[in-house]
């Protein structure tokens, strides 16, 4: 029982960071260039840019807020964290962040998945969290747990 409090409180660590680096720490700016952005040259025509700087940014921001509350978790509660799995865990995110923040895997799995309709309504932004959760967060605690 004590792997799964431990599983629990690692998740709930993660969740809570994720959830601050999107919402609190992300800017405006950020948000619409880490997918990769139309902009316009000298001349007025239109450029594609590729958004890597912005998307890794964002990332690290996830990567910085992850280990803050991991590190408040094991100082507060107590919790002995494996470093090994810290350090797994963050990396994941990291990769699997920067990958579905790229827009194109979400918009494919819900065309892929019978819900294209739903990106046209706006769902992308659910599809995208949902993502995060299931492809990052929960995968990242198992490594954290697993390694304890």
């Amino acid at each position: 029982m004590a792997a799964a409090a431990e599983f629990a409180a690692t998740y709930i660590a993660l969740f809570t960071a994720h959830h601050a680096a999107d919402y609190l720490t992300q800017s405006d700016r950020m948000s619409a260039r880490k997918t990769g952005w139309t902009g316009k040259d000298a001349d007025g025509k239109p450029v594609r840019h590729a958004g890597w700087g912005a998307n890794q940014l964002h990332a690290a921001s996830h990567s910085v807020a992850e280990l803050l509350a991991l590190g408040l978790l094991a100082a507060v509660v107590g919790l002995s964290l494996p470093l090994w799995g810290v350090m797994a865990a963050v990396l994941w995110i990291h990769l699997t962040h920067s990958l579905i923040d790229r827009r194109w895997p979400v918009r494919a799995w819900m065309c892929r998945t019978g819900s294209a309709d739903f990106v046209q309504r706006g769902g992308m932004p659910l599809v995208d969290q949902s993502m995060h959760l299931v492809f990052g967060l929960f995968p990242a605690a198992l490594l954290i747990a697993g390694g304890a």
